[in-house]
């Protein structure tokens, strides 16, 4: 039975998290940094040594992760910048890579700067080019984002790994492993911004890769860096963690039937230009997040107001059910108006990127159409 779970169960229950200890249905939460030795200095449990790579909670939040995402192996990292810094950290010095343009800006902005230092051609591709690009260049990775954070660009996991040869690592932050299962369908690693909706309560820092590959040279190179440059989440945070996790399958459907919905109204209204949504037939990667993605298209969208920034600033300025803040995947909504954060970007400067949350959906529409009216 235990190998038949569904992804709601396995949250529920932390994927087995107890406490045997106390007999607590909640697992206990142990901050120790180092643990002890017998007489003839055998650890009293050979798995644990010292916490930069030994702690019961990391363990635990990472097999409830690894379980939904239905991979070999989980690492957690202390945020989700560790973690794709691990990744790019195991590219030789002259390598090529190919990065997905008009993803999260500061994957792209560390990206360039860490390749410009080490010699390594980073080739940034739009949807169309990626595979030309990746064959050209003999790239040994290809980086993409999909749902891509602002533009909600959708990307056919399934056919770029089957035209290119190259390791594909796909950031499927947006989706969650409750909508999108990248290793499924062709990925070589997934990662997450963990920070977001896998948490879910804006309370914490936290990054992740999974692999079913697991004798892979690339994954044993992260692995050891992991450890070595000790990239550890702390045990308070793999705990809250764990704790944001068992209502992730309820949060994520939530949020998605309030995304569609705010989506659609939106999308209608006389004052809005545009909605970047993939759960939209009117989106360009409609067809393939459907085809990708189960369940919902996440809790992500973008909406471009009918008039300048001087507009959007009114609209963001206005909304009192969404706050004004950076970040996405909470239980509460945010928006945020991208060009005042990225002006050196190319955003247009009527974008307003929304984190839809879970609050009563006739809430959420009632604010938008008050801030826009």
């Amino acid at each position: 039975m235990k190998k038949t779970l569904r992804p709601a169960t396995i949250a529920a229950h932390a994927a087995g998290a107890l406490d045997p200890q106390s007999g607590g249905v909640v697992p206990a939460l142990q901050p120790s940094t180092t643990f002890t030795r017998d007489e003839n200095y055998a650890l009293t449990r050979p798995d644990n040594i010292y916490s930069r790579d030994n702690s019961d909670n990391l363990r635990q939040a990472e097999e409830v992760i690894r379980k939904l995402e239905g991979a070999a192996e989980t690492l957690l990292f202390p945020s989700g910048m560790a973690a794709i810094a691990a990744v790019f950290r195991t590219l030789a010095n002259g390598a090529a890579v190919v990065v997905q343009s008009g993803i999260y800006w500061g994957t792209t902005s560390w990206v360039r700067d860490f390749c410009a230092r080490r010699q390594i051609t980073l080739i940034e591709a739009d949807l169309p080019d990626l595979v030309k690009q990746a064959q050209q260049s003999g790239a040994a990775m290809v980086f993409v984002e999909t749902p891509s954070n602002p533009w909600l660009k959708t990307v056919d996991i399934a056919a770029l790994k089957a035209a290119i040869d190259a390791v594909l690592v796909v950031d499927a932050t947006a989706a969650t492993p409750i909508l999108m299962q990248p290793l499924a369908i062709g990925a070589d690693i997934v990662m997450h911004s963990a920070t977001k909706a896998i948490n879910g309560h804006s309370d914490v820092l936290a990054g992740v890769l999974s692999t079913n590959d697991i004798a892979a040279q690339i994954w044993q190179d992260i692995r050891a860096d992991r450890k070595g440059a000790g990239a550890i989440l702390g045990p308070f945070e793999a705990w809250l963690l764990t704790r944001g996790m068992r209502t992730l399958p309820l949060r994520i459907e939530r949020m998605s039937q309030n995304a569609i919905a705010l989506a659609q109204h939106l999308f209608d209204h006389p004052k809005v230009a545009d909605v970047f949504y993939p759960g939209l037939p009117s989106h360009p990667g409609h067809e393939i997040a459907t085809k990708q993605m189960n369940g919902g298209y996440g809790g992500l969208l973008s909406v471009l107001v009918d008039g300048s920034r001087e507009d959007a600033l009114r609209v963001v300025a206005k909304l009192q059910c969404f706050l004004r803040a950076t970040s996405l995947g909470g239980v509460e909504s945010l928006v945020e108006h991208r060009h005042t954060i990225e002006p050196h970007t190319g955003i247009p400067e009527n974008l307003i990127r929304v984190s839809v949350g879970i609050e009563d959906i006739k809430d959420l529409i009632a604010d938008w159409d008050q801030a826009l009216d």
